[in-house]
Parts: C-alpha cells; structure tokens; sequence
C-alpha cells in the first residue's frame, strides 16, 4: 500500500455483497460508527511476511516447506520485532476508549481477567477488548511474546464505562506435545495484556500457573 500516507483515511469493508454501497455510505457518512477489527497482519513490505523464502513459498521442484512452525500471523512479527503496516486485531472509530483497573484472578481451572472501559469519545462505539497471553521464561517449545486468549466486544455511549470479564481456558495457556501427544499448560509465571490490538497493550498483570490441566 504505497499511498497509505497520501489519503486521509482508509475503509476495508472485506465482502459486503450487494450492499456494499449501503455499507460504505453509512460509514462514510458516520450513521454507523465502524468498530471492526483486523483478523490478519498487513505487512510493510513482502519480504516482512512469515513465509518470505521460496522454500516456504513458492516453494522448490514442487515442495513447499512450512518451516514457520508456530510462527505465523502476527506471532511472526511480534517475535522478530517486525514492525507491520496495521496489526492483528487494529480498528479504528469515531469515538476514542480507555481501559484502567486490571484484575487477574484463577477459579476452577479458568483465568479471569477484569477491566474498565470507558468511552471517552463524544459517539456511540463499540471497543473490542483483547487479551493475550505471554508463556514463562524457558518454556519447552519455541512460543512467541504473546498469543491472543480472548476477547469480547462491548458499545459504550459517550461517557460511559463498563466493567468487563474475560474467561480464559486453560487452552489458552497450553501448548501441544508431541510426545505426550496433548495440550500441557506448563507451571510458572505467565503474564497477561490487555488493549485493543497486539500491538497496543498498554495494560499487563502477571499471574502463577502450577497444575493447570488444558
């Protein structure tokens, strides 16, 4: 996207069908305040991506190599201190949030995170909260900074704040071994963060993990 720079703003409305110009009016127009959210990494350039070898792709004399293991999407990026163009989980809106007063807490086997939003804008908008969730120092297998473990989407009027709870699974701390053949969620302190994509996580926690059964 080499004009990214030149135009005041861009609109990705992915498939909207038959009422792609319904859509684009309403939100141009601001009837509608967006509030989507990215599901992939846009890069800065092509050799930024995970698979950016032709081993990995296209790949040679018919094989392609997927050598990237758990390294893909934004964890490539993260990982290698990439910067992107626009990150996992970015979206913009035409009102402005702010989250304050994070609270961990572990109960039967689940992790509970709690936060504040707060619409500080002078619209209606809805903020997706997310929280990722980074391994301890020294884990068995190659991990990432950190990995998505939920999120919610909640619509705030001007103004007003909303305490909001994330459950997370003990999946979401937990890895595949391929010698166990199942999940393991390995003892130790993991940390948690909040924000609105997984590059703006201003709010962190950590929290002691032992016995955690995925």
């Amino acid at each position: 996207m080499p004009w990214v720079d030149q135009v005041p703003a861009i609109l990705e409305t992915w498939y909207p069908g038959e009422e792609d110009g319904n859509v684009v009016a309403s939100l141009l127009f601001g009837d509608v305040n967006p509030s989507g959210k990215l599901p992939i990494t846009f890069p800065k350039a092509g050799g930024d991506v995970p698979a950016n070898t032709p081993a990995q792709y296209p790949g040679v004399n018919g094989v392609a190599t997927y050598s990237e293991g758990v390294f893909v999407g934004y964890r490539h990026y993260d990982a290698h201190g990439i910067e992107p163009l626009f990150p996992f989980g970015y979206g913009l809106s035409y009102t402005t949030f702010r989250l304050r007063h994070l609270e961990v807490e572990r109960d039967d086997g689940q992790v509970t995170v709690e936060v504040d939003v707060t619409n500080t804008g002078s619209r209606t908008g809805a903020q997706v909260v997310q929280v990722y969730v980074g391994h301890p120092a020294g884990t068995a297998v190659p991990e990432p900074p950190h990995q998505l473990g939920g999120f919610l989407k909640v619509t705030l009027r001007p103004g007003q704040t909303q305490h909001v709870r994330i459950r997370l699974a003990a999946r979401a701390f937990a890895y595949w071994d391929v010698t166990k053949h199942d999940f393991v969620a390995p003892d130790g302190t993991y940390r948690l963060f909040v924000g609105s994509s997984s590059r703006d996580l201003p709010l962190s926690a950590p929290i002691r993990i032992r016995g955690l059964r995925p």
